[in-house]
């Protein structure tokens, strides 16, 4: 895999999980960091600490993706922090903040809807549109999809459908960025042992064998599995990769 030496990336949501992981990965590679977060801010900080053992730069901003009136403001921080590090672009966008709500469809609110379109949909459109011209030709952006635009998982019906619709932007944006050699994929994965899923294996203890038992590979994934996968297409070597969804799931539901 080719170095990010010298890159600047952005991870939205990459206090923990799979967006620390995935944060890490980058500055294993080379990238200065700088990543959000809504209410975790030690865990923040904590991530800050690793990336800039390894030698790289990091900062954590905070902003609630579920408020786009935050957006303008969280812009205006971001590009201070690339000037305060020298640089007028960036090159890696990874749109990695969401929620998830579990509910099947009859008992889906309008505020359950709201809060996942607000924040799972509306605030990667709207902050992919408000940095697009802050990303360096060449760069990278990478939506976080999921497994379950594939099969359907009936709890999980809100939360599918805007991944789906992230999805589909993905494609929309590689035709519109492509003239400046702007790869944009999404990586989709299956269910993940992360803070992520926490409630569902904290109250079905069985879903982890089940999740197992319908996996080609036999396990449930962990967020390095998704991690590696996003730092791959952040490098050089996936330049010729753009408007795939690639689900990370180890062979979910084959």
């Amino acid at each position: 895999m080719t170095t990010l030496e010298n890159k600047v990336a952005l991870v939205t949501g990459g206090s923990r999980s799979l967006g620390k992981d995935t944060a890490l990965q980058l500055a294993t590679l080379g990238a200065d960091v700088c990543l959000t977060y809504h209410t975790q801010r030690e865990a923040a900080q904590e991530t800050i600490a690793e990336i800039e053992r390894m030698g790289r730069k990091a900062v954590a901003l905070q902003v609630d993706f579920s408020n786009t009136a935050q957006l303008a403001d969280f812009v205006a921080r971001f590009r201070r922090v690339l000037r305060d590090w020298g640089q007028d672009h960036f090159d890696i966008l990874v749109n990695n903040a969401g929620i998830l709500t579990r509910k099947t469809f009859s008992y889906v609110g309008e505020a359950d809807l709201d809060a996942q379109y607000n924040t799972n949909f509306k605030s990667v459109f709207f902050l992919t549109q408000a940095l697009a011209d802050d990303l360096r030709d060449g760069g990278r952006i990478i939506n976080l999809g999921s497994g379950t635009t594939r099969t359907a998982f009936a709890p999980l019906i809100a939360y599918a459908t805007m991944k789906s619709a992230v999805e589909l932007l993905t494609q929309y944006l590689a035709k519109e960025l492509g003239p400046r050699q702007i790869t944009v994929n999404a990586v989709s994965p299956g269910a993940l042992d992360t803070d992520f899923n926490k409630d569902l294996f904290s109250e079905r203890p069985e879903a982890r064998d089940y999740i197992a038992s319908i996996t080609a590979l036999g396990r449930v994934g962990v967020a390095d599995d998704a991690a590696g996968v996003i730092a791959f297409l952040c490098t050089d070597a996936a330049r010729w990769i753009t408007g795939q969804r690639l689900e990370v799931s180890g062979g979910a539901y084959l």
